[in-house]
């Protein structure tokens, strides 16, 4: 039961609050007042959206609260609308929550009829629904929806997988030419960058080799004499003249131009040119060491791996891929292969998973098709009774028209479509067909009244009334006091034969002050009720007439 609402900020409605009692409350004012925007605020709260320019100008939010008083305890909803972003935040007593949590809920809270029900009510998927509702079997239907729910996903799966191996066949000999191209040459990640490495490498081994023979050349005087042996000669020529002229111990660099020279230093200075040389040339006899590499290739020369490398790039070229993807490539390929391999046993599972699946709907078809046409009897007679009722005549008869249909190819589903027939010797007919707008307003009050099964719920009717009047307008107003007999009803009417049977009465109203305008709502206590009363009836003697009846 809803036993608070509270309205700011939002569009005309700077602070508005409302009590609500027990039994049948009702909203009253002129029409465009704001009395049914007072329930879209209601419905925003619970779970609709609404846009930023909601929000009264000058303010930074708006704010909707209630209470409401539930079997197992109050709880608090409260919802915040922002005026910049149009974002809105949802509390469930003082905690932040989600928009879903509270729409799950919704149902248990409040059920809003208003005329656009009406026309939900001439849809035969909603009179469907209606049927499955009052069947009191949820899980029959939650079976049958689960069941074809299920199969949808087990066919999506099966015409993906389909799809997937059909394009993949198409290509299959495309796919196993590039298999065969690459196995031949049988590329290796990163293998032409280390290929190319280890070809710098050989080559400039090679080349420190034929520097080496060179300098070796020019030691041994291969193309004439060497250094090595000139120096032997010059080294004797030296020595020879030492022993000429003798050694001439201390002299010094202001003796005679006449002086004689030491060659004995000049002798050795070239022996230990000479024998560096040897030592320079025993050095150059070696060999380069060859370069090491972590990998299977150390065994290829030069020629070899040129020749490698000329594979790879025929391969790049001839696939117009470098040698990475190419490699990634081959394992696409190995892969899509395997799948179109192993697709075919993938498929017949499915296949016999459907299958299972149908077989298991067509169960829960056989259960719930002859359920709902005994539910359907049973709805169509509290139906007569209920229109009854709300003054139709006593003859009145409705129908339920079941057409074969198949939710799953191979499953019967007998689907509902509500007839009626409201005068003797007529066909039984859809609703669209012959029902008035009045007819469809007490309709659907019967409909709500049979259909509203949880009794904690507030039952809000939004001029449900409209195109009633007369007697008939009687029988609507003894019908809605029964039902606010057993549960909350709040009712939006412009008939003061209906207001007048409410515990509350709330009056809506429209001012304008300091340029900017206001919609208010006040409770109406005794003579401001027989006032609203007056007015609803016309005003003058006449309505002053019929709100002292009514109120009487």
């Amino acid at each position: 039961m809803l036993e608070y609402l509270r309205i700011r900020d939002l569009a005309l409605i700077e602070d508005m609050e409302l009590d609500f009692a027990p039994g049948l409350n009702a909203l009253t004012g002129e029409t465009g007042a704001g009395k049914s925007f007072i329930l879209k605020a209601l419905n925003f709260l619970i779970g609709d959206r609404l846009s930023a320019d909601m929000v009264r100008p000058g303010k930074d939010k708006a704010h909707v609260e209630a209470l409401f008083a539930l079997p197992d305890g109050d709880m608090v909803l409260r919802r915040e609308l922002a005026a910049d972003t149009g974002r809105s935040r949802l509390f469930i007593n003082d905690r932040l929550s989600s928009q879903d949590a509270v729409r799950d809920m919704r149902a248990s809270l409040v059920v809003h009829t208003s005329q656009h029900g009406q026309q939900k009510l001439l849809q035969p998927a909603f009179q469907a629904r209606l049927l499955d509702e009052f069947l009191n079997r949820p899980d029959l239907v939650a079976a049958r929806d689960e069941a074809l729910k299920e199969l949808r996903e087990v066919a999506a799966r099966r015409e993906e997988l389909a799809a997937r191996a059909r394009s993949l066949e198409d290509r299959r000999d495309v796919l196993e030419f590039q298999q065969r191209e690459i196995d031949k040459v049988a590329p290796e990640a990163g293998e032409e960058e280390r290929l190319e490495e280890r070809r710098r490498a050989l080559r400039d081994v090679a080349s420190a080799q034929e520097v080496q023979e060179r300098a070796l050349a020019v030691l041994r005087g291969e193309d004439g004499p060497g250094v090595a042996e000139a120096l032997g000669l010059l080294e004797r020529a030296l020595d020879g003249l030492a022993r000429l002229h003798g050694a001439t111990a201390g002299d010094s660099a202001d003796a005679s131009p006449n002086a004689q020279p030491n060659w004995t230093d000049d002798v050795a200075a070239v022996s230990a040119f000479r024998q560096g040389l040897a030592d320079l040339e025993r050095r150059l006899r070696r060999r380069p060491a060859p370069p090491v590499f972590n990998s299977g290739d150390d065994d290829m020369d030069v020629e070899s791996i040129e020749k490698r490398l000329y594979e790879l790039a025929q391969l790049k070229r001839k696939l117009r891929r470098t040698l990475d993807e190419i490699v990634d490539l081959r394992r696409e390929i190995e892969e899509n292969l395997s799948f179109l391999d192993a697709c075919r046993l993938d498929l017949r599972t499915l296949e016999r998973e459907e299958e299972a699946l149908k077989e298991r709907l067509s169960g829960v078809l056989a259960e719930l098709n002859p359920a709902r046409r005994g539910a359907a009897v049973q709805l169509a007679q509290a139906l007569e009774g209920e229109l009854a009722g709300l003054g139709f005549s006593e003859h009145v008869r409705v129908a339920f028209e079941f057409t074969p249909q198949e939710p799953w190819p191979g499953c019967v589903e007998d689907r509902a479509r509500l007839l009626w027939v409201p005068n003797p010797g007529q066909p039984p007919q859809p609703l669209d067909r012959i029902a008035s707008g009045g007819e469809l307003s007490r309709f659907l009050l019967a409909v709500v009244g049979l259909m509203a099964r949880d009794e904690a719920a507030t039952l809000i009717f939004d001029e449900v009334d409209s195109g009633v009047g007369g007697l008939t307008l009687n029988r609507v107003s003894d019908r809605l006091a029964a039902l606010a007999g057993r549960r909350q009803v709040i009712l939006i009417t412009h008939w003061p034969q209906l207001a007048a049977r409410a515990g509350r009465h709330f009056q809506v109203s429209k001012e304008v002050a300091d340029n900017a305008t206001f919609t208010l709502c006040r409770r109406l206590d005794g003579e401001d009720i027989r006032k609203e009363l007056a007015r609803m009836a016309g005003g003058g003697g006449q309505g002053e007439a019929m709100a002292r009846e009514l109120i009487s």
